[in-house]
């Protein structure tokens, strides 16, 4: 068993929500051969999804990910640790507020974090997406509710946010986006060419 796999292992024991294999599995397929120089990923965890993008980058590239919860936030430090990363800043604190503070162009954002909060991470991703740069939105389908009729309170805005979001993404006409059945659903927005 790799470092990788025991960091993923642990993730699923202890309950932490991490990225799903299929997830992975479309995201490398979607991104081909094509090196990556600077990723955001919002909503960090343990840190397991901001390794495996790590092979995604050029010889210099960057990832800049973003967590608040102080425990994940001390588990992904000793998980980088561990893995010996040093093209990896970890921010910490609340996303919504770092993500204004940021004015990098990125060749890939990936959003993982407060459902809540979805449509407000879109126009910060899109403020600093590269020109052929892509958008990843995990869990946009969140557990089927969003295409449903489902209303209930308990989940109602984020529901709300993530319904927010797809619209957002599929009617703005200078974007192309597509929703894949993958993990708990994965949105792929892209600038139109």
């Amino acid at each position: 068993m790799t470092k990788l796999d025991k960091i993923k292992k642990e993730a699923i024991e202890t309950h932490i929500p991490i990225m799903m294999d299929d997830t992975l599995d479309k995201i490398t397929e979607i991104i081909g051969s094509r090196k990556l120089h600077r990723i955001l990923e919002i909503g960090t965890a343990t840190g397991y999804s901001a390794l495996c993008f790590e092979k995604l980058l050029d010889d210099d590239g960057i990832i800049d990910t973003i967590e608040r919860d102080e425990e994940r936030i001390a588990k992904a430090k000793s998980n980088f640790e561990l893995m010996k990363v040093k093209n990896i800043n970890l921010y910490e604190g609340d996303a919504a507020e770092i993500i204004q503070t940021l004015d990098n162009k990125y060749d890939m954002v990936f959003i993982d974090a407060n459902k809540g909060k979805y449509d407000f991470y879109l126009d910060h991703a899109l403020r600093m997406l590269s020109e052929d740069g892509i958008i990843f939105a995990d869990n946009i389908l969140y557990k089927g509710y969003v295409m449903s009729g489902y209303n209930l309170h308990k989940q109602r805005t984020a529901v709300t946010h993530l319904r927010n979001y797809i619209k957002k993404s599929t009617e703005d006409e200078r974007l192309e986006s597509k929703i894949y059945e993958v993990g708990d659903g994965l949105e792929v927005t892209t600038w139109k060419k």
